[in-house]
């Protein structure tokens, strides 16, 4: 190398320019792009070893505590196993797991094939709240040297148990960030306060429902450090649960002679707030499983103070030799979701029971305080003041088996994609220090971990005579995706194919980031929305008859399911979205092929004592007009209906008096064909028109004077065509004090699969017994 390029490159001032002066002009520039070139090469090797470490490995240490949190620990596990060119797994063992009593249950973690990096016994005996805050103390002894050694990244927490807090405790400490599962929910006892401890140390959240999301927000943390995830939990439970062995499990645990949905599972935890109340709670749960009489599998207790007194109280009743019960102290998550979600009934306290078994429609029976503030589905029946056998017993009574919408509250079995996508996303050169979100707490809809939208929404289904129509609805009443096809003749296709297209949107609705909450379905005919049968369907709709929605779209896609008539979902629509908003008392009239509606009197849908309310197109409005389809005569739908205006199109075609000038007469002949020849003057059809016009006039006059609505919401096809005719007969024929109600046309294009998705957006359900 020339000898200047060596003082370059020792020099220590060689970039100065009073040496550069010294040297010719050439060599002065062949310094300066060799020095360029270096100060390139310097900050590519910068930028490679910046790019290296944003590349490694993300170093993420799972700590479990006990069965009950594995389980949802479990899933997300598996899925950091699964990429292993992006994640380092180690697994902390504590608590409950290594103690015989409680089966030993680290054993289970072995077996799914994960390496245990330590184990730490940090249970002090006892089970009272002294031995709850030494184990908690002796924990924080332990932790420090493995959390030193093992050096993570992330801690990942799961809920609120003491053992839980202690991990926390020394993460946060030890400048180790957290991600904390299940923060935000509300239960009950002493864990609530633990919960909410974990959540202020923790640096991420990663939360089950809407909203403990918005109880984390309310708590002042970042929500761009919030994930909706959903439970880890039933990613696997929704996928494992329809398992052919089923009734091999049930035998193994509870005896050949338990059939299906003839058994009952027991879970009962102490309360540490009130622990002799708990206990006194579980002898008389106790006494009523022995009136009741039915098979039952009762799992021991946690390791909460209080748990000792609780099976004392167990042994001393003789369960444990009772032919009836079967005692366990664990039973493997896979087995466990077989054994709740076939039960005829669930009782204790355990979160399962208000949770995973919601996922089923498994009848539960929930005892005492410890899940009070849990959002649950209709499947529970809760029982705060547990303070009599009696009691207890009857609302088995009430409970066993029966079956339930399934409710997906907790997840819709995402929630491991979305959990470690978020793990992904996180930027170990951010701040470690937490920061604050102290302003007001606005009503926001979630973000993913790219930060967009992920928009409640539900599955609405219009089973119209022609096509059957699925769309993904959102809260807002935005459509994000339709789905049409035409509508099979037969049961058995019809079935098919709606689950096959409900099928397909929520495949759909992940890509779309759209949370399902529900499916609600449209139907012509007769329903009965309470049980979510169609009782008689019109004409269009053929072997619709006695039909139970309800049931085989819920246990098929896991989700709650809500069927109404087409024209109550049409009222519903207006309610949400249209002209019915902030509208106490309304009537909505679907001028479509038929005539139908529904009416809303005090902010209620008004469905009858045999669900025939607002069957508006059926108002007879003369004694001997032309036939209708519900085989009376002279009903609104025999003169203003789609198909009634077809009939005498029809009828002046065969006359050859419809055509006009400028028109054009195809066949077949419709309705259509009817209004354009009265637009251009056919005096014929111009009567027909005024015909069907002040027939819907005078049956919209008896609304009027019988449930004396706000406002009259014309929707369906015809609605623009008979507004202004139908205003005018009112100011004319109605009483005086009803003339000056307002008739509107409908601005809703899809009145149908609005109203069905209302029936999901809007349902909340407490069932207090």
């Amino acid at each position: 190398m020339d000898k200047h390029a060596g003082i370059l490159s020792k020099n220590p001032h060689s970039n100065c320019p009073h040496i550069l002066k010294h040297l010719p002009i050439w060599k002065t520039q062949e310094l300066y792009y060799l020095r360029m070139q270096r100060s390139r090469e310097k900050m590519e090797r910068g930028l490679f070893e910046d790019q290296r470490l944003s590349q490694r490995r993300l170093r993420v240490c799972v700590a479990t505590c006990n069965r009950a949190d594995y389980s949802k620990l479990a899933p997300i596990m598996f899925g950091i196993k699964t990429h292993p060119d992006d994640f380092d797994l180690e697994v902390v063992v504590l608590g409950s797991h290594l103690i015989d009593d409680y089966g030993n249950t680290f054993r289970m973690i072995e077996q799914d094939d994960f390496d245990i990096g330590s184990k730490l016994h940090t249970i002090v005996r006892g089970e009272d709240e002294a031995a709850m805050v030494e184990s908690v103390g002796l924990a924080l002894v332990k932790l420090p040297d493995v959390l030193q050694r093992l050096k993570p990244d992330i801690l990942i927490v799961h809920g609120d148990r003491f053992d839980a807090l202690a991990l926390a405790t020394a993460a946060a400490l030890m400048n180790i960030r957290i991600l904390h599962l299940e923060g935000g929910e509300v239960s009950g006892t002493i864990d609530d306060s633990i919960r909410h401890a974990i959540s202020k140390l923790a640096h991420y959240h990663a939360c089950c429902t809407r909203r403990a999301e918005q109880h984390l927000i309310a708590m002042c943390e970042d929500h761009s450090r919030i994930l909706l995830a959903g439970c880890p939990s039933y990613d696997k439970l929704l996928a494992k649960h329809h398992k052919d062995d089923y009734m091999d499990i049930i035998k193994s645990w509870l005896g050949e002679n338990v059939k299906e949905n003839d058994y009952i599972v027991a879970l009962q935890h102490p309360v540490t707030t009130d622990i002799q109340h708990s206990i006194k709670i579980y002898g008389l749960m106790l006494d009523a499983l022995v009136t009741f009489n039915k098979r039952t599998l009762i799992l021991f207790p946690n390791i909460d103070a209080g748990s000792k007194e609780m099976v004392r109280v167990m042994r001393k009743k003789g369960i444990e030799q009772h032919p009836n019960f079967r005692a366990v102290k664990h039973v493997p998550f896979e087995q466990f979701i077989q054994l709740v979600s076939h039960a005829g009934c669930m009782i204790g306290n355990s979160s399962c029971g208000v949770r995973e078994a919601g996922a089923f429609g498994t009848p539960v029976v929930n005892l005492g305080t410890r899940q009070i503030g849990r959002e649950t589905g209709e499947n529970v029946l809760h029982v705060r003041d547990a303070d009599t056998h009696s009691k207890i017993y009857h609302a088995l009574e009430l409970q066993f088996g029966k079956r339930y919408p399934c409710s997906k509250i907790y997840g819709d079995g995402n929630a491991v994609p979305r959990i470690l996508k978020f793990l992904h996303s996180i930027n170990m050169n951010e701040p470690l220090q937490k920061t604050f979100c102290f302003p007001i707490v606005k009503d926001n809809n979630s973000q993913d971990i790219d930060h967009i939208l992920e928009t409640q929404s539900a599955l609405a289904v219009d089973l119209g005579g022609t096509n059957l129509r699925v769309a993904i609805v959102c809260m807002r009443g935005s459509i994000v995706k339709k789905y049409v096809q035409s509508n099979p003749k037969t049961y058995e296709a019809r079935m098919a194919l709606i689950l096959k297209m409900c099928t397909e949107a929520m495949q759909d609705a992940v890509r779309l980031n759209c949370r399902i909450l529900g499916v609600g379905i449209s139907s012509g005919g007769r329903v009965n929305p309470q049980e979510g049968v169609v009782l008689h369907s019109t004409k269009l709709i053929r072997e619709w008859s006695s039909v139970d929605l309800r049931t085989p779209i819920s246990d098929a896609l896991h989700l709650p399911v809500w069927v109404d008539n087409d024209g109550n979902c049409a009222a519903l629509a207006e309610k949400k979205f249209g002209h019915g908003r902030g509208v106490e008392n309304f009537a909505t009239v679907i001028t479509g092929t038929g005539i139908g509606g529904g009416i809303v009197l005090n902010n209620e849908l008004v469905h009858g004592s045999t669900f025939c309310a607002a069957e508006l197109g059926h108002i007879m409005v003369s004694l001997e007009g032309p036939e209708c389809s519900c085989g009376s005569q002279g009903c609104i739908e025999a003169y203003a209906s789609g198909m009634a205006l077809q009939r005498e199109a029809k009828k002046l075609n065969d006359e050859n008096m419809l055509k006009v000038e400028g028109m054009k007469v195809v066949e077949p002949i419709t309705a259509i064909q009817l209004l354009s020849a009265a637009k251009l003057g056919n005096p014929k059809a111009q009567a027909v028109l005024n015909k069907a016009s002040t027939a819907l006039g005078v049956g919209i006059i008896n609304i009027l004077h019988t449930v004396n609505p706000s406002v009259v919401i014309l929707s369906g096809v015809l609605a623009s065509c008979y507004q202004a005719p139908v205003q005018n007969i009112i100011s004319e024929r109605a009483l005086s004090s009803t003339q000056n109600i307002k008739v509107v046309t409908s601005d809703l294009e899809e009145p149908a699969l609005l109203g069905a998705a209302s029936m999901v957006l809007d349902y909340t359900t407490r069932r207090i017994y």
